[in-house]
């Protein structure tokens, strides 16, 4: 269970839907599951999305038909796939239960929350049995306890399912929640943090923060991301200096050009003055003396 977080434009929801066979990306290659995604023919493309990827979108129009109630949204996807009217249903029972929506299934979509409808979200990405579960900001619009509720769903999945699951957040704290979190800047992994183990030295009955550690990723050339943070309190610039040392690698800022000091310009008084004229000039001069 991944988190993926970054600013408005970094790339999060751009990496979903490449992972989602959505997109195509321009460059590099995307394996997913051990099979290298974008060698698939469109209609391998179709089947990839269809039988083993679910999504959770933000707004529930994406996730929802409105003028179908709970239990026919959920059964519209087995449907798709297939299923006859009567195992369809059975089905969608079944998911509704699991989602704790079981007694709003005649209910209308209009009718019910915003975590009620992302519930139903979650139901209907499970229909098909996916192995990999995508979700893109999927409590964005709702009150951090119907959102901790949504998350705890996540895991639950996650543990008794098996399910791969991806999510895509603005917020941070979802580290509480995820097994690692991946940042992105400007397109590019920057950093992933991961939730280590209790310390030995801290008593179980005692209350203490979670412990978590950030990492910085390289990338397959060797390139890192300093986070802004560090870049301003240490006041790096464009260009550093690396040094081996026992405890590892030091990275040393050395400053840009522009905040080296500047040799001070000589005053012009200061310059001796050019007793010598321009032949112009002295033609001009003598010129007017005649």
């Amino acid at each position: 269970m991944v988190g993926v977080v970054g600013a408005s434009g970094s790339g999060k929801s751009t990496l979903l839907n490449v992972l989602g066979g959505l997109i195509r990306p321009t460059g590099g290659r995307v394996f997913v599951n051990g099979r290298r995604l974008f060698k698939l023919s469109v209609s391998q493309l179709d089947r990839y999305r269809r039988e083993e990827v679910g999504f959770v979108w933000q707004q529930g129009s994406r996730n929802l038909i409105p003028y179908l109630d709970a239990q026919e949204n959920v059964e519209y996807p087995l449907l798709l796939a297939g299923q006859s009217g009567g195992k369809a249903r059975q089905k969608a029972e079944h998911l509704l239960e699991m989602v704790g929506l079981s007694e709003r299934r005649n209910h209308q979509i209009g009718s019910l929350s915003g975590g009620e409808q992302q519930r139903i979200a979650i139901a209907i990405a499970l229909a098909n049995d996916p192995s990999l579960l995508l979700a893109d900001e999927p409590t964005g619009e709702l009150d951090s306890a119907t959102a901790a509720q949504i998350y705890e769903m996540f895991k639950q999945f996650n543990r008794e399912l098996g399910l791969t699951t991806l999510i895509v957040s603005h917020d941070p704290g979802i580290a509480r929640h995820v097994d690692r979190v991946i940042a992105i800047r400007d397109g590019k992994l920057a950093s992933e943090t991961v939730r280590r183990e209790r310390p030995s030295h801290i008593p179980t009955d005692q209350p203490h923060d979670e412990h978590f550690e950030e990492l910085i990723v390289l990338d397959s050339a060797g390139r890192l991301q300093i986070p802004k943070a560090q870049r301003e309190e240490l006041q790096i610039g464009r260009r550093v200096t690396l040094e081996v040392v026992p405890e590892g690698v030091l990275i040393k800022p050395v400053p840009d050009e522009e905040d080296r000091p500047k040799r001070d310009k000589p005053n012009k008084r200061d310059l001796p003055q050019k007793n010598a004229k321009s032949r112009l000039q002295q033609w001009a001069t003598k010129w007017i003396r005649k």
